[in-house]
């Protein structure tokens, strides 16, 4: 029997939230491969905040990670768990070797950027198909993200005193 039909949702409607969500959670992964490596890369000023933050990034991103994973199933489909998988159709792009702090950030701003853009979509799509538990979940996703973008990007302020 098919989750869907206890949710009262409609599969056919469904269907491009749970396509949404598959690349979602590739670009998720990537996203935590590349916190993890700028967690263990950093060096330099700012290293002893930007280590910690970074840690703080990774595991927020895994909680991300098993909640899109976790929707994917109830919606009735089965994540991929290869991160072979991940890599063919994420849009974001392994980063390895970022020593540098100002870098990091600018690597992690640009990823938010880009999951803010695709968790909108997901959105739209989930408020098309009466999915109201995803878009709370996007919703919840985009309002974290959001506060953190205005954060790091205050962090990377060159400007004192101005």
């Amino acid at each position: 029997m098919n989750t869907l039909n206890y949710l009262h949702l409609d599969e056919k409607r469904v269907a491009d939230v749970v396509t949404a969500l598959h690349l979602l959670l590739a670009d998720f992964q990537i996203h935590y491969t590349n916190l993890r490596g700028f967690h263990w890369d950093i060096k330099g000023h700012g290293f002893f905040v930007l280590h910690s933050k970074f840690e703080d990034l990774y595991n927020d991103t895994a909680e991300k990670i098993d909640e899109i994973a976790e929707r994917i199933l109830t919606l009735g489909s089965v994540p991929s768990n290869k991160f072979s998988d991940y890599l063919k159709v994420a849009r974001i792009k392994e980063i390895s070797g970022v020593t540098c702090g100002s870098e990091a950030v600018e690597h992690i701003l640009s990823t938010y950027g880009h999951l803010i853009g695709e968790e909108r979509k997901v959105l739209d799509l989930a408020a098309e198909a009466g999915d109201e538990v995803t878009v709370s979940l996007m919703s919840d996703y985009l309002k974290e993200q959001e506060k953190m973008v205005w954060m790091l990007t205050a962090f990377s302020s060159k400007t004192c005193g101005k």
